[in-house]
């Protein structure tokens, strides 16, 4: 019987980690995808947002992180095309520097660069995965062979760091390490995939492990997040085989269910919302969990197979109400009655701009009543979505898709939304564009 427990409400806990204007890590200040401000355009002006600024990075698949009046990416600096060497079956190499860059948000002057050589051995090889966290004057930065590092925000000094291949004989994951760190009080709990540790909290301030949990086959690639249900506050890991539960004060398991995507491809931060609580991919376990009220318990709802649900790769769907919507493997956004699991609708054009469905992916981030998503190809449009309709405001083409998969040019990075503005970066630049409303 599957029994495990979840929340009622996703708090990450960063104790005032940002102010509502800041998107200090990955999926913005609650990792659910919410965008708060307000005074947003409506439309698109003729020829698209206005560029405020834009600066030279080189390859990544990380987001940039904005917080403290500063923005913050990480890439891979190289001399090879390594647009040419993504292979979904095997590991390339590739010779490089980890670079983490520091921008001021307002006007894109670079502030200090953190680098150190750094080789890679991945499928699909193009730099780091993770959005830096920025958090009380510090950033954290986990890169793709699993070099851990604290920043100082102010200069770039380093302040401690880890080698989880040094440190815990943590293998590399097939595709390198993906999981976004998590700020909780004093620590900070990231994914590592070690013996004994497949996660582990260290102090945040100095680097010392406060304690490590799980012994998982594979570490998976999702990003730990925090929830309250039942009275307790709860650690949710999702590794390559199982979605868990721990006490993030002390590491210990509340629950674990069998929730093995195929290809250990747990990527999805898990969402919930109410009694619910989602994490889905590549089949063959995963979906809908409702959770219990009086104790730390739950059920499955419903699997994500077939047409049932959502099994997206690199994005997370986002709850809005009784909707769930999200973008599956073969390319189409999908909305999902949250109860049942039933497709409401469904439309490539958002995502590979209505051709036929095969593959794709796109971001999405909710902003009052409206979504703004962000497509593989570069696109940003702006949209509703409702129970009844995909219904498109406006799309512009912001940045140039500069990799390669499956024989088609892609840009694999989830922006940021701060301060009216966003920020997008691909494997050559990075971009600021006005997304403020006219009056505002």
């Amino acid at each position: 019987m599957v029994r495990f427990a979840a929340g009622l409400t996703l708090v990450v806990c960063f104790n005032s980690l940002a102010v509502a204007d800041d998107w200090p890590q990955w999926l913005g200040p609650h990792r659910n995808g919410q965008w708060r401000e307000t005074g947003i355009l409506e439309k698109f002006p003729a020829g698209g947002p206005k560029v405020v600024w834009r600066q030279p990075v080189a390859w990544g698949y990380s987001g940039p992180a904005v917080a403290e009046g500063r923005v913050f990416v990480s890439d891979l600096a190289t001399e090879q095309d390594i647009s040419k060497l993504n292979n979904p079956a095997g590991a390339s190499e590739v010779k490089g520097v980890e670079r983490v860059h520091c921008f001021d948000a307002k006007s894109g002057e670079p502030l200090w660069k953190h680098e150190h050589p750094c080789d890679y051995k991945l499928s699909y090889p193009g730099g780091p995965r993770c959005t830096p966290t920025v958090h009380e004057g510090l950033v954290y930065h986990l890169g793709g062979m699993g070099r851990l590092v604290c920043l100082k925000t102010d200069d770039g000094s380093v302040v401690w760091s880890k080698d989880f291949r040094e440190d815990y004989k943590a293998k590399v994951p097939f595709w390198g390490f993906c999981s976004h760190p998590l700020v909780d009080g004093d620590k900070l709990i990231v994914i590592v995939g070690g013996e004994n540790a497949t996660v582990v909290a260290f102090d945040r301030r100095t680097g010392k492990e406060i304690w490590k949990a799980l012994n998982a086959r594979h570490p998976g690639y999702s990003a730990p997040v925090i929830i309250e249900a039942a009275g307790k506050r709860q650690l949710i890991i999702w590794d390559g085989f199982n979605l868990n539960s721990l006490d993030p004060e002390s590491g210990t398991l509340y629950w674990s269910v069998d929730a093995a995507p195929l290809t250990e491809m747990s990527i999805m931060v898990p969402q919930h919302s109410g009694k619910y609580l989602y994490a889905a991919g590549r089949g063959p376990r995963g979906g809908m969990f409702e959770l219990a009220a009086d104790k730390p318990d739950a059920k499955v709802l419903w699997e994500a197979r077939g047409t049932t649900g959502i099994d997206p790769i690199n994005m997370t769907p986002l709850f809005d109400g009784d909707t769930l919507y999200g973008v599956t493997q073969n390319g189409q956004l999908v909305a999902v009655d949250v109860t049942n699991g039933k497709r409401l609708w469904q439309t490539t054009a958002p995502v590979t701009g209505g051709s036929v469905a095969g593959s794709g992916t796109a971001f999405l981030v909710r902003n009052g009543d409206r979504y703004f998503i962000f497509n593989e190809k570069g696109e940003l449009i702006i949209a509703r979505l409702t129970p009844q309709e995909f219904k498109q405001i406006d799309k512009a083409q912001v940045i140039e898709p500069t990799n390669s998969a499956f024989g088609r040019k892609v840009v694999w990075t989830h922006p940021a939304f701060a301060s009216k503005r966003m920020f997008v970066r691909n494997d050559r630049e990075i971009i600021c564009y006005s997304l403020e409303g006219d009056g505002e």
